[in-house]
């Protein structure tokens, strides 16, 4: 392939980074996009700065003709849109900027590779959130470790790329119109574009707004705070402060709703997957998820529980105004069908996951 020019929008998240870094290690010259700020966010991207094959350029796809300028100076084989406002809660105070972050943008994507090049490969970025409150039922049956069957047949819950979607967010409502998109210009125009269907994502480079990673920087914080060497703490409904230590007090972890079920992947794993679709795969969806399925409250009590902090409990505070409008409860993914055609399988459980995480707040330098 002549080509070897790859287009990412959103390359200084958690996705786009890593992304980024597996192109670059395949020998591909990487154009990123990124908004014009007045304070760079670069730090999920140093290792590919260091690269002189990886290219900055500041763009907004929002802006229909900055989106069709950067696509036909590019000329891209390959543009993968991880670009997003994609933080559900926000979703909910911010819903223009999240529906024009979110699907105006691909939209703009999508008619300017049609007017480019119509052979550009797309992959967009869908969110697992698109399926909100509904779900797909199957039998299975109970299994032994050599795989007989040992007791009867039950149903499990869980989502594919034929599960109907209902979103329950600004955020999942503009990205499911952007995943249609997707299909109507594939069908429409016979264009090369798909979308890998994420379920959640994590990694040390998890924004710090969402739970999961909410979750271990404040393990991080409190471990390298005065407290985090005391044994004899006490706790009031907001604080964590100790007898020995007079006016040292550090604030209880505030969370929301501990009962929603996720399906927690590592996100350099997700990407290895994207760079397969894009370079191996065929123009069709796919559901991306590890088939694990557990409960913020047990993410929560795995990370505090490596972390060497007993009775998690004392040191949170439920707060309401956290939880969503809408809540999603429950995402299982099935990802038989990538891992069928493509021959991808995550490795990372979500113990290796919190550890990694964990390890890195607890080591940061500045939390």
């Amino acid at each position: 392939m002549n080509n070897k020019n790859v287009l990412i929008s959103g390359v200084t998240g958690q996705a786009g980074s890593y992304l980024s870094e597996i192109f670059l290690n395949n020998g591909y010259k990487v154009y990123g996009i990124t908004r014009r700020t007045s304070s760079p966010n670069i730090e999920r991207i140093k290792l590919s700065l260091a690269n002189p094959n990886f290219t900055i350029i500041e763009g907004d796809i929002t802006d229909s003709f900055s989106v069709n300028d950067i696509v036909e100076k590019v000329r891209p084989a390959y543009i993968a849109n991880a670009a997003a406002q994609s933080h559900v809660a926000t979703s909910f105070e911010q819903p223009a900027f999240t529906w024009n972050a979110t699907a105006l943008g691909v939209l703009n994507i999508l008619e300017a590779i049609r007017k480019t090049d119509k052979s550009i490969k797309l992959v967009q970025f869908s969110s697992s959130e698109m399926f909100g409150k509904n779900y797909s039922v199957k039998n299975a049956a109970i299994r032994d470790l050599n795989g007989l069957v040992t007791g009867f047949e039950y149903q499990v819950k869980y989502q594919d790329e034929n599960t109907p979607m209902l979103p329950q967010s600004p955020y999942a409502i503009a990205k499911l119109a952007g995943h249609h998109l997707v299909r109507n210009y594939r069908e429409s125009y016979g264009m090369n574009v798909c979308s890998a269907i994420f379920f959640n994502m994590e990694s040390p480079r998890r924004g710090e707004k969402f739970v999961t990673r909410k979750i271990t920087k404040w393990i991080g914080e409190f471990l390298q705070s005065p407290l985090g060497q005391c044994e004899s703490l006490e706790f009031n409904d907001t604080c964590i402060f100790s007898s020995t230590l007079p006016g040292v007090v550090f604030p209880k972890l505030r969370l929301g709703n501990l009962n929603a079920y996720r399906d927690w992947g590592h996100a350099e794993e997700y990407m290895e997957c994207v760079y397969t679709m894009l370079v191996e795969g065929k123009n069709r969806d796919y559901v991306l998820s590890t088939g694990k399925c557990i409960s913020v409250a047990d993410f929560l009590i795995k990370a505090f529980t490596y972390a060497g902090i007993k009775d998690c409990q004392n040191y949170i505070k439920i707060d309401e105004s956290l939880k969503r409008p809408s809540e999603v409860d429950f995402l299982h993914g099935d990802s038989s069908l990538v891992r069928k055609e493509l021959g991808w399988k995550p490795s990372k459980t979500i113990d290796d996951i919190v550890k990694e995480m964990v390890d890195h707040d607890k080591s940061a330098k500045a939390c």
